[in-house]
């Protein structure tokens, strides 16, 4: 499984959607410090946000096998500068989370966010429904997506 670093702002969705991957079922706080898990650098929404510390997420990227690039809908203020994928020197995908929550072109407009960032790849999710979690979770263990179902991956399917 290839192992996946989590960056995105404070509230993105960095630690449900590796919860939800990962089937945990303890539930922790807020994201304080960078914490390794199985298939996931999970780091704090502050590396993201304080450009300051962007560095600490270059270094910390060295460990993973992708980087993911996270944005929530509906937030319409972009947190990558233009191409900031091009600094990682691996795979680096998009994921568009909290779908669910998405009002009309609240998804196009965060797609284009990551576009601009420069990733290749893009995931559209819901943590809540489980929308499209068996997809990144299938390309997490395989590198490519066949469209087979594993289920939920460990997350509600209310939507």
């Amino acid at each position: 499984m290839k192992r996946a670093i989590l960056i995105g702002k404070q509230g993105s969705g960095k630690t449900t959607l590796m919860r939800c991957v990962e089937r945990m079922t303890a539930t922790e706080g807020k994201t304080q410090m960078v914490s390794y898990h199985d298939a996931f650098i999970d780091t704090p929404g502050e590396y993201m946000e304080v450009r300051g510390m962007n560095r600490a997420l270059i270094v910390t990227a060295a460990d993973a096998d992708v980087v993911a690039l996270l944005h929530p809908c509906p937030d319409d203020e972009p947190r990558f500068p233009p191409q900031f994928a091009s600094i990682f020197p691996k795979e680096v995908v998009g994921i568009v989370t909290k779908t669910d929550l998405a009002r009309e072109g609240d998804i196009e407009r965060a797609v284009d966010i990551l576009e601009l960032a420069g990733v290749g790849r893009i995931f559209k999710i819901s943590a809540l429904c489980g929308r499209d979690i068996d997809e990144f979770a299938a390309y997490l263990s395989r590198g490519t997506y066949n469209g087979a179902s594993g289920g939920d991956a460990g997350c509600a399917t209310n939507c």
